[in-house]
Parts: C-alpha cells; sequence; structure tokens
C-alpha cells in the first residue's frame, strides 16, 4: 500500500536559477538592456602588458561539458596591481583597467572565453609573493554555493613554489590542476573540472 503524504513535495533544486543569465548577462538571454554588456572589459584597451586570450570548458563528474555557466574572472594589471582599494597601490593601476569581468559559456558547446592582459605577480597577506593569477569564481545550477579557484601561468613555474596559496595544498599533484596549458602565442586552455579524475582545486574564500 502507498502511503499517502498530506505535505507537498520538495521542489527541484534551482540553485542559480534558470534566470540566472537575465540578471547577469541579459545579453546572452536575448535581452538588449545594455549598450555594452557589463563585465566584457576586463583590461581596457590602454592598460600596458601581454595581451592574452584565456579559454576552457567546465566540466562535470561524467565528464560532460556544462553549458549554462556564469564565469567571473578578477586580477591584477601587469604590475601586480589591483583596481580595488584595498589594494593600497590602487591609484596606480593602468589606465582604464577594470580587473574584473563577466562570462557565460557558449549554450551549445559550453566553451567560455575572455580576452585581457596577463597580470603581475602580487604580494599576499604576509610577505610572500603570489605568482602570477587569475581568481575565477563560478555559478551554474546544481552549484549550491559559487565556486572559487585559481588560473596560474605554466612559463611562471619557477614562481609557483612560493606562492602561499600552491603551497597550500596539500595533495601536490592537484597543483598541476591550477595550472593553465598555453596553447600558442598569448593563448591559454583552461578546464575546470568540478568532480571525478583530475577535479580542480576550489579554495575557501
Amino acid at each position: 500500500m502507498v502511503q499517502k503524504l498530506d505535505y507537498l513535495k520538495e521542489t527541484a533544486s534551482q540553485t542559480a536559477g534558470p534566470y540566472v543569465h537575465i540578471g547577469l548577462a541579459p545579453g546572452a538571454a536575448g535581452f538588449s538592456i545594455f549598450e555594452r554588456e557589463l563585465g566584457w572589459d576586463i583590461a581596457g584597451p590602454n592598460a600596458p602588458g601581454e595581451r592574452i586570450r584565456v579559454e576552457g570548458l567546465v566540466i562535470d563528474g561524467t565528464g560532460a561539458p556544462v553549458k549554462d555557466v556564469l564565469l567571473e574572472v578578477w586580477q591584477a594589471d601587469a604590475s601586480g596591481i589591483y583596481a580595488h582599494p584595498e589594494d593600497p597601490r590602487h591609484g596606480q593601476v593602468a589606465p582604464g583597467f577594470r580587473g574584473w569581468g563577466r562570462v557565460i559559456t557558449d549554450f551549445d558547446t559550453g566553451l567560455w572565453g575572455f580576452d585581457t592582459i596577463k597580470p603581475g605577480a602580487t604580494p599576499g597577506r604576509g610577505r610572500d609573493m603570489q605568482a602570477p593569477h587569475l581568481n575565477l569564481w563560478l555559478v551554474a545550477r546544481g552549484i549550491n554555493i559559487g565556486l572559487n579557484t585559481r588560473m596560474y601561468f605554466p612559463e611562471d613555474a619557477a614562481l609557483h613554489g612560493a606562492d602561499p596559496v600552491l603551497r597550500s595544498i596539500e595533495q601536490r599533484d592537484r597543483v598541476a590542476t591550477l595550472i593553465a596549458t598555453r596553447t600558442g602565442p598569448g593563448a591559454y586552455r583552461f578546464d575546470i573540472r568540478l568532480q571525478g579524475e583530475g577535479e580542480t582545486v576550489f579554495i575557501d574564500v
């Protein structure tokens, strides 16, 4: 005999919600609200430094690309200065440099990408210098809390050993999940794996 329930069933989880793109990236959802989409211009046209292109996929535990991810990037300029008041040098940040961007994955392929400049090394909380890196935050349906991670550059391997975040990773073989692959001049590939073999290191901030 099937037990009759006298209360409503829980609704399906819609963590980031089906409207995340409408609210945060309306142009991608087909709404022409802004003259320029917020977060598409990270470095500005006048900031000095090496211009780079970063692309990748967000991959789930079955190996399939997640196609509805919204991803934000925070970074320093080529001199290692953040465009933020908490950086004591923020008044010296490169002209027009925002240091923040927001992109979404392609709804068909799951590929995301953005153009920026390569950041410089930045001071850590102590005296340790952090190797050049990008701070990444991502959210999608099925992710309860936004995930934070970092992307480091392979050519800066000599600086990785002193980086306080990389040094704090106990399972040393997983450090490689935070290092991008250089695919060409000024071009990098960085896939983010949510679960399973090769799972990316996520940071509690």
